[in-house]
């Protein structure tokens, strides 16, 4: 918002809330609509706009409804996600909790690496359908996709730095990283987001492209700037291999192989240079969730990492963590 608005455009945000942002700049208009009412989606574009930014298309109805509208509509920057990559194996995101399951990406890896198969089945199958059904009508609507990483920054519904902010208000003093600590998920600002956006807008055009920051930091460098950002100081047991129990040590970057996404043709096809780097805008997001999970239920507040937790049976199994390093001496 923030970005689209200091290089010139007349922005609305649209929602299904209709609510605004006390950190937007002046002139913001909003409009309340739901993108599954394309009726009312078309109302909102009345006489139609320049650019749409589109962050909640998830499959190929949506992007067949953005092309029915696509007169309206001069370009589209569309969220996609890094999900949609395979390896050479077939491996996948949708394979990672099956035996071996993990997939084996290039470092890093480039828009040219395959993807899944188009789909219906699962989100990167569906992101997938939805990339090919925009990218095919191009001559209709140019659409820029961004395969984005680990979205994170103030306001992320799934902020995967609750693990170690969490822990640190529980006043736990020790954590377990498997896989060394070494392990790397790619994370993007919303802020690179944002300039990415910005300079698609600028060059409207048919492409995919990777959307990251300019640095991957390990799992153990995260942890290590959150507790410099809280002001503390924890003991880090590393592990070779996986969780050495099902509630010990599964954080939400324990990717087995690291997922890294080449940034060069951002670079080169639209001029991307990052805005913020992981560590300097770390701070801002460390407060944003204390400040949200302090004196709150934090899977009430925040439901995706609370599925997340629970699929792996317990992010903060404090009792079967202390066990284990009691047991390991």
């Amino acid at each position: 918002m923030r970005a689209l608005a200091a290089d010139g455009w007349q922005v609305t945000a649209a929602s299904r809330g209709g609510g605004s942002d006390g950190g937007w700049p002046p002139g913001v208009r909003t409009v309340r609509v739901d993108r599954t009412d394309t009726a009312a989606l078309a109302a909102a574009l009345g006489d139609g706009c320049d650019v749409l930014l589109d962050c909640v298309a998830y499959d190929g109805e949506h992007a067949r409804q953005l092309l029915s509208l696509a007169d309206r509509i001069g370009s589209a920057v569309v969220i996609s996600s890094a999900a949609i990559y395979r390896d050479e194996e077939g491996r996948s995101f949708d394979t990672q909790e099956e035996p071996d399951g993990f997939p084996r990406y290039p470092v890093p890896i480039p828009e040219t690496q395959p993807t899944v198969a188009a789909g219906p089945e699962t989100y990167g199958t569906r992101k997938v359908e939805l990339e090919q059904t925009l990218l095919a009508a191009g001559d209709r609507l140019p659409s820029t996709l961004l395969r984005a990483g680990a979205i994170h920054g103030p306001h992320s519904p799934l902020p995967r730095e609750l693990y170690f902010v969490k822990r640190a208000l529980d006043g736990r003093t020790v954590r377990v990283l498997p896989y060394g600590g070494t392990t790397r998920f790619h994370p993007v600002h919303a802020a690179n987001i944002a300039e990415l956006v910005r300079l698609a807008a600028r060059a409207p055009g048919s492409r995919v492209l990777n959307a990251g920051d300019p640095a991957v930091p390990t799992a153990a460098e995260i942890s290590a700037e959150i507790d410099r950002a809280m002001g503390r100081t924890s003991e880090t047991v590393l592990v070779d291999g996986p969780p050495p129990e099902p509630t010990v040590g599964s954080h939400p970057w324990a990717t087995q192989y690291p997922v890294v996404l080449d940034m060069t043709a951002a670079e080169r096809e639209l001029g991307y240079r990052a805005v913020t780097t992981y560590e300097d805008s770390l701070p801002g997001t460390v407060a944003w969730l204390v400040d949200e999970v302090t004196g709150a239920d934090w899977k009430e507040r925040f439901p995706l990492p609370a599925k997340l937790s629970d699929a792996s049976g317990d992010w903060f199994d404090y009792a079967a963590e202390d066990a284990w390093l009691a047991k390991r001496g």
